[in-house]
């Protein structure tokens, strides 16, 4: 199932980058640029970098100017995950090119690879959670606590694992037809965010 091979990718790269723990390690990708697996490593260490961004811009103790610096790599990884998501359905709409949809055929909500993006997140969610059940000095009643959220979070991996093999299925089958639309984010862009544009004149 495409589900269990993209969160085993997803293991890995957290894995991987928990052996340093440091936003500003190096990054290699041990799969060749011509395998989906390729993106999907680099879709997992752009979450689990940003990951890590959003838990040190919360510092209360923060520079400012260090904040503002972070805030700017928060964008710029934002810009570079939601690249990455269009990328992998390029994948998928190349894959199933050939599959003529059947006359009843419906489009989901999301496209496959919003839905692996949200695999990605829950993957750095369960190895988070699965820490503080087994922090050392922590409380029994935290441990308990983080216990209780970490079994909800895997019943969200079953479900949400469920839900993509059994899109990916349809539409290969021709009862699902997927379209992608490409996020055109504005914040970023210096013909469409105001403050960019006015201070261009």
């Amino acid at each position: 199932m495409f589900s269990t091979l993209a969160y085993t990718v997803f293991e890995e790269s957290i894995k991987k980058y928990h052996e340093k723990d440091d936003v500003y390690q190096s990054f290699e990708n041990p799969y060749p640029d011509d395998k989906i697996e390729h993106l999907l490593y680099r879709k997992n260490w752009i979450d689990t970098v940003q990951w890590h961004y959003e838990d040190i811009i919360r510092d209360p103790d923060i520079d400012p100017v260090s904040a503002l610096d972070l805030k700017r790599k928060i964008d710029a990884s934002n810009q570079d995950r939601t690249d990455t998501v269009e990328y992998i359905d390029s994948y998928f709409l190349n894959k199933y090119k050939d599959v003529k949809p059947k006359p009843e055929a419906t489009i989901n909500s999301e496209s496959p690879a919003w839905a692996i993006d949200r695999l990605s997140i829950l993957a750095l969610k369960i190895y988070h959670m699965e820490e503080e059940v087994n922090r050392e000095g922590a409380s029994e009643e935290h441990k308990e606590k983080c216990q209780a959220k970490l079994e909800v979070l895997l019943e969200q991996k079953k479900d949400l694992s469920t839900a993509i093999d059994q899109l990916l299925a349809d539409i290969g089958a021709g009862d699902k037809y997927m379209k992608v639309y490409k996020q055109m984010k504005m914040y970023n862009d210096e013909e469409l965010n105001p403050v960019l544009y006015q201070n261009k004149k």
